[in-house]
């Protein structure tokens, strides 16, 4: 015997009908749609911005061997941070394989951006000269009798003629005597120095010998440009 099957209430009509279908179907439905999604990112493995190890970290040393004739000066000198262009206005170190194509190293950094770096080792080098009584950046609330501004030329690996890269570094520099803001002599140091490898270790070395003559040629000129015109009536 049959038994009689109780008919459906209204909010459970059979879709034929244009109806909502059961609500065990529809539960199952949803579940499915969360979790197909998420079966897929585990799959997949999208990959996060930012993941891998970061980039090795370099920096340059301040100039500590002088010329023993320089002169001892009474005055003070303010350093202003060293201008530069976009391309080594930054903490990537930059090659070159051609003269109008500019290129970084890959997961290699300098510490600081480049001229902050080239400022700081400048601080450091006059002072390591043990000839000037007081040397500090341009954000310092120092009293300066004389004001060093320089720019940033040349800061590079260059591969032009050899596998084996040569840093290039070129600066110019402009002494300024206070308060009158008279400029009294400009410069431009260059030096270039061979890697002895095309190893990220060896190219610092090169960059660190040739800031290392930059640095040397720019104490010794603003000492002694300096104190002639310090000495002046």
């Amino acid at each position: 015997m049959k038994h009689a099957e109780s008919s459906p209430s209204s909010n459970h009509r059979s879709p034929r009908n244009g109806a909502a279908a059961p609500l065990g179907g529809r539960r199952r439905f949803l579940e499915a749609a969360v979790t197909l999604p998420l079966l897929g990112l585990v799959a997949c493995k999208v990959p996060v911005p930012g993941q891998g190890p970061p980039p090795d970290l370099y920096r340059l040393t301040p100039k500590s061997t002088f010329d023993p004739s320089l002169p001892t000066v009474g005055w003070q000198l303010v350093l202003e941070t060293p201008l530069a262009n976009a391309g080594i206005d930054t903490v990537r170190i930059g090659l070159q394989r051609a003269p109008t194509l500019f290129e970084y190293y890959a997961k290699a950094n300098w510490s600081d951006r480049a001229p902050q770096m080239v400022q700081t080792l400048m601080i450091e080098s006059f002072e390591n000269s043990r000839r000037i009584v007081a040397v500090g950046r341009d954000s310092v609330a120092l009293r300066a009798d004389f004001v060093l501004k320089s720019e940033l030329r040349e800061f590079q690996a260059e591969y032009f003629d050899s596998a084996i890269p040569q840093v290039h570094i070129g600066m110019t520099v402009r002494l300024v005597q206070m308060p009158r803001r008279a400029i009294i002599g400009s410069k431009a140091f260059e030096a270039r120095v061979p890697a002895q490898a095309d190893r990220m270790t060896d190219i610092v070395d090169a960059f660190d010998e040739a800031l290392g003559k930059v640095l040397r040629h720019i104490v010794e000129w603003t000492l002694t440009t300096g104190e002639a015109a310090y000495k002046k009536p």
